[in-house]
């Protein structure tokens, strides 16, 4: 029976309420920390955002940025918000100084709403502005008002205190990785030469720009000196390196927007364009950009974002009447980059070279190609390999955040993964056996392994990566020697052939429970033998313990559990002063005493 549709089925719901009840319309997903693109990230970028854009206007060279069990903290040294707005600002949607462009000309933030949301989706929210000798503070609990204290006097700086903690009714049992929260310290440093950031304890600053960026994020792996270029509202930087693929780190008005846009298309056309124009030949597209690492930063006079989350740009044009912003970066990576190479002859003849090499190995696996990709299509008409989800990340539905591919190792693990899983966010792919050691080894072995070319296929990254069908790439092995040594495997081929995957934190390890100890009431799942222990102690010491050996021992019914809004995901992290190359040779080459020595002293071992 159909329900009445009248008056009383119309809902008005206030700002806290609508935040809170569709928090992916202002900050992606919720999640609990452990990818990089979860909200509690994004609400720290709200608040940090406002700073900067006070740095950017002239006001506070400082900005000082703490977490910790209790929460957030960042204080800015800026010109602190009117104490008379101070409540509208932090509680009333679509408020803010942004909408007046003479104050805030090229702004992060435009639409006054990214404050009330840290608010709304916090458990307690305290904002306070010192200005002109004076101190007001409100405090808030999931947006509902709980004190404004009164205007007192003060001998603190002009600025601006926000102190926040998420609310653990909508994130869990949350935490912040340090390794996050300095990519974006270091970001924002990096778009903003001058500013200093201290965060717990430590100092971010940057000289340099975009050449620091890459300078921190391939050390001395660059081909050549990097490129680093600069105009009015325009900044980029590039070198090649040794590595497949390609690297792009892309900014717009100090947000780095992981999605890229209309400007980093236009940054790509722009280099083909100029390297064409120099050598005189028509070199191949991924001839020319495999491989290149490379970061562009614009400004753009009130920018339109593809969502309040900001990760990528749409704006057409780099002022309402303005030129186009494909014309203004073409225009200036072409003729600038044209001239640096005619200036500088060396860097110019290494670039040839890899130019010329890339184009090489292209071309001696063109018919290793065609083959594999006419025999991935014919494998996918009856593929068991692949159990595909609906939803992928390169679609617009807001679910794609979510979208995951499982990579796992035998069929029944495959199959318990299968049977627990969200068909609409969550795909299985189902290894055979061990894959290949690829330390040392050329793109060719993607093609020539049936399992690499599927994956690959799977994955649909052989052309660019901004066709990447998954957001969440999890390997999901057995927490055994074999399983380990599985995940060490593909660990290595991703970050052979598609390092950027594993920069761009798409890449992780399936955490799964060790342990069952169920007593006849209860059942506690255990990830190590602390939890085991707690859980005897809880449970009593007479429960039946389940040791499991494989994930092929979970049900399908105990896998829901871990794969569903619980799961545990370790990312796969970079340490970013040592090189890809470096990485692999020390764990996957061939210096057995030196990697033999290290693990003797890691190794961890229990002494009753």
């Amino acid at each position: 029976m159909l329900e009445k549709y009248s008056e009383e089925s119309i809902t008005t719901l206030d700002w806290r309420e609508h935040i809170r009840k569709r928090p992916g319309m202002y900050i992606g997903k919720l999640g609990d920390g452990a990818a990089q693109d979860d909200g509690i990230y994004v609400l720290l970028k709200e608040v940090l955002d406002n700073s900067v854009d006070e740095f950017a206007m002239g006001f506070g060279k400082q900005i000082e940025v703490s977490i910790n069990e209790k929460g957030v903290r960042v204080r800015d040294f800026g010109r602190g918000i009117p104490l008379g707005k101070l409540f509208d600002v932090a509680s009333k949607m679509n408020t803010g100084a942004k909408y007046d462009s003479k104050v805030f000309k090229k702004s992060v933030g435009l639409n006054g709403v990214g404050i009330k949301a840290v608010n709304a989706l916090s458990h307690n929210f305290i904002i306070k502005a010192y200005r002109e000798k004076q101190v007001k503070q409100i405090d808030f609990s999931q947006g509902n008002l709980i004190t404004e204290h009164p205007i007192l006097p003060s001998n603190s700086h002009d600025g601006t205190e926000v102190i926040f903690k998420p609310d653990s009714e909508l994130f869990g049992d949350f935490h912040y990785l340090d390794e996050y929260v300095e990519t974006m310290i270091r970001n924002y440093v990096y778009l903003n030469s001058g500013l200093t950031i201290h965060f717990n304890g430590n100092k971010f600053y940057s000289k340099n720009g975009l050449k620091d960026l890459l300078t921190e994020n391939i050390g001395d792996a660059g081909l050549y000196p990097i490129i680093h270029l600069k105009g009015e509202d325009i900044e980029i930087a590039l070198t090649h390196g040794n590595q497949y693929g390609e690297e792009y780190f892309s900014f717009a008005n100090g947000q780095y927007t992981s999605q890229g846009g209309t400007h980093l298309l236009s940054f790509k056309e722009g280099i083909v364009k100029a390297i064409r124009d120099f050598y005189k030949k028509d070199f191949d597209v991924m001839d020319i950009r495999t491989s290149i690492i490379a970061a562009i930063s614009i400004k753009v006079e009130e920018p339109v974002f593809e969502s309040q989350t900001k990760t990528k740009l749409g704006s057409k044009t780099i002022s309402p009447d303005g030129i186009s912003i494909r014309n203004f970066i073409v225009d200036f990576v072409s003729t600038n980059l044209n001239n640096y190479l005619h200036k500088n002859s060396e860097t110019a003849n290494i670039l040839l070279a890899k130019i010329q090499d890339s184009e090489k190995e292209r071309k001696a696996i063109v018919g290793i190609q065609k083959l594999a990709r006419e025999r991935a299509k014919k494998v996918s008409l009856h593929n068991k390999k692949l159990r595909d989800c609906k939803i992928h990340y390169n679609s617009t539905n807001e679910l794609r955040l979510e979208s995951t591919i499982f990579i796992t190792e035998g069929d029944s693990a495959s199959g318990s993964i299968t049977s627990a899983r969200n068909p609409q966010t969550q795909a299985v792919f189902s290894l055979r056996g061990k894959p290949l050691n690829t330390y040392g080894m050329t793109k060719r072995v993607i093609y020539e392994n049936e399992e690499f070319n599927l994956l690959q296929a799977a994955l649909d990254i052989e052309e660019a990566m901004e066709n990447l069908r998954y957001n969440k790439i999890v390997l999901a092995t057995d927490a055994d020697v074999d399983g380990m040594h599985i995940r060490l495997l593909m660990i290595t081929f991703f970050l052979n052939f598609f390092p950027d995957l594993v920069r761009n934190h798409h890449l992780y390890v399936l955490q799964t429970p060790l342990f069952r100890v169920r007593s006849k009431k209860q059942t506690q799942y255990c990830y190590d033998e602390f939890e085991k222990e707690v859980a005897l102690k809880v449970l009593g010491e007479n429960s039946e313990i389940t040791r499991f050996k494989g994930l092929g021992e979970i049900s399908p019914d105990e896998f829901k559990h871990f794969i569903g809004e619980k799961i545990r995901l370790d990312p796969v992290l970079l340490n970013r002063e040592e090189p890809i190359s470096q990485i692999l040779d020390f764990y996957m080459g061939k210096n057995t005493p030196k990697r033999q020595g290290f693990i003797i002293e890691n190794l961890k071992v229990d002494v009753d």
